[in-house]
């Protein structure tokens, strides 16, 4: 069970800084950035592909043509309302789109139409689950709908710039939580869970190689005993003046930014002097972060509701009929996996990480009729082999009908465990059935106990010297066991192989 308190505070120590003079306690929050998975943008109806050619996948309005009104894209809505039900979140029924406005190359309106005031989506919560077997409860502020910008682009020339706008206009979800995060590995994990449940809900497609997801991260420092303060009475002032830092779209990239900043702030601080609000860019290549510009306010964006756009009003039946086609989730996957088919807590997590490993598995469930075995065979064989391919499981060569087979002839007894690899092996780089393949290829294991009785009386006449040394030693039986599987080529019952040696040794 996962060490977690019920009024959801966090549970797992918090980390501490080593190498400075004091302890230190890393506080984290983050803006994660997804793209909304739908064909067209938020308010126009140009096509959202990824890798088209530069700005080909632009209408008017998302170039900034005077004269040219936005107008809502109803599926962009739904999808920010199954991810808000999805984190467990309170949805808006009545929220309304601003105006951010600041210059940038990227952005021809002048200014990005966000929620800030009044998000579509309110307070939820994420469950985080770590590696010792604890987790935390990290809390949602809020998610809210906003244009993407375009792509600056400075290395096709050596004195210009150019600008693809196919991503202006491309709608956004950003997942805003509150200082919960603890650590750089917990924050890794908070993002990979937020990837996690869009990806069971169809809501974004998660890749983060190409900027669909990206996070801002804001990283703090305090003295222990710092963040319950600000945990029981929400006052900030508790807490170090943060740092955000731009545009992470790496898990591992993620942590190594927020171990430097750490380590850069803490030294700041320790040498009497005090940490500038301001937002950073992480520099994968020299590890570190650098100073971007100084942090601006809310105001400094002079917000003020977008004046072409209505507030937007839904109602509580379309989010209920929503609601009632959720997919069934990560964490309750998880739960229904140990408890209908026994698994570990390990595997259940491992085979529920990813939607189409869990569909795979559940697959040669329906087949094979035993999930521990089933889960045995996809984690150590089937993702163990793709692994080596650098095959996806959607693209594996054994359907999940051929490997439930295996299970279920070795459950049967027809083969051996031993067997079974062959076949499997067999199966992943021909494609052939595994009974036809048991059938020709003369596989099936002996369960005759005379057959196997004779194999065993020839070896122990064979080796009489070995036969005393088993008699002093019961355990040099098992070398009896393996020259039998040898003389039959493995297709003994080793079973019944080690019942009879047994019982011919006298032991």
């Amino acid at each position: 069970m996962l060490d977690l308190t019920p009024d959801d505070k966090p549970t797992p120590k918090p980390k501490i800084i080593p190498g400075a003079k004091q302890d230190w306690e890393l506080v984290i929050g983050m803006e994660v950035h997804a793209q909304v998975s739908t064909r067209a943008k938020l308010f126009s109806g140009a096509s959202t592909q990824f890798g088209a050619e530069p700005n080909s996948n632009v209408a008017f309005v998302d170039a900034g043509m005077p004269g040219m009104l936005p107008v809502i894209n109803e599926a962009c809505v739904a999808q920010a309302v199954r991810t808000g039900l999805g984190l467990k979140a309170e949805i808006h029924l009545n929220s309304a789109f601003d105006r951010k406005n600041y210059f940038y190359p990227d952005l021809p309106q002048g200014y990005q139409i966000s929620q800030l005031y009044h998000p579509i989506v309110g307070e939820g919560k994420v469950l985080v689950e770590m590696g010792d077997g604890t987790a935390r409860m990290v809390r949602i502020e809020r998610i809210h709908l906003e244009q993407d910008a375009g792509k600056s682009i400075h290395d096709m020339d050596p004195a210009m710039s150019f600008v693809d706008l196919n991503r202006t206009g491309v709608a956004l979800m950003e997942i805003v939580s509150r200082p919960d995060i603890r650590g750089p590995e917990e924050a890794a994990a908070y993002v990979a869970k937020l990837r996690q449940i869009m990806l069971y809900l169809g809501t974004c497609d998660g890749n983060m190689q190409n900027g669909n997801l990206r996070a801002d991260v804001n990283v703090s420092i305090c003295q222990p005993g710092a963040y319950e303060k600000y945990r029981e009475t929400g006052d900030f002032s508790h807490l170090g003046t943060r740092c955000e830092i731009k545009n992470m779209n790496s898990l591992r990239f993620i942590q190594a930014a927020i171990e430097y900043e750490a380590r850069r702030q803490i030294a700041i601080v320790e040498a009497g002097g005090t940490v500038d609000q301001e937002t950073r860019l992480y520099d994968a290549d020299k590890g570190e972060t650098r100073s971007m510009r100084s942090k601006e306010e809310a105001h400094d964006y002079r917000y003020f509701p977008d004046p072409d756009l209505l507030p937007l009003e839904i109602e509580q039946a379309w989010v209920d009929e929503i609601a009632a086609n959720l997919p069934e989730l990560p964490d309750a996957k998880k739960a229904r996996f140990i408890g209908d088919y026994g698994l570990s807590d390990y595997d259940a997590s491992v085979l529920t990480a990813d939607l189409e490993a869990a569909h795979y598995f559940e697959s040669v469930v329906a087949e094979a009729k035993d999930g521990k075995s089933a889960a045995n065979w996809v984690i150590n064989e089937l993702f163990g082999r793709l692994k080596k391919d650098e095959t996806s499981i959607t693209d594996s060569p054994i359907t999940p009908a051929q490997l439930g087979q295996i299970v279920k002839l070795i459950k049967s007894d027809a083969i051996s465990g031993k067997i079974g690899k062959e076949v499997f092996e067999i199966a992943y780089t021909t494609g052939r059935d595994p009974e036809e393949i048991v059938e020709t290829e003369g596989m099936k294991q002996v369960t005759d106990t005379g057959a196997i009785e004779t194999a065993v009386e020839e070896i122990i006449a064979a080796n009489p010297a070995q036969v005393e040394k088993a008699k002093q030693n019961p355990k040099l039986a098992g070398w009896f066991v393996g020259q039998v599987m040898k003389a039959t080529g493995g297709k003994a019952n080793p079973k019944a192989v080690n019942e009879i040696v047994t019982a011919k040794l006298g032991l």
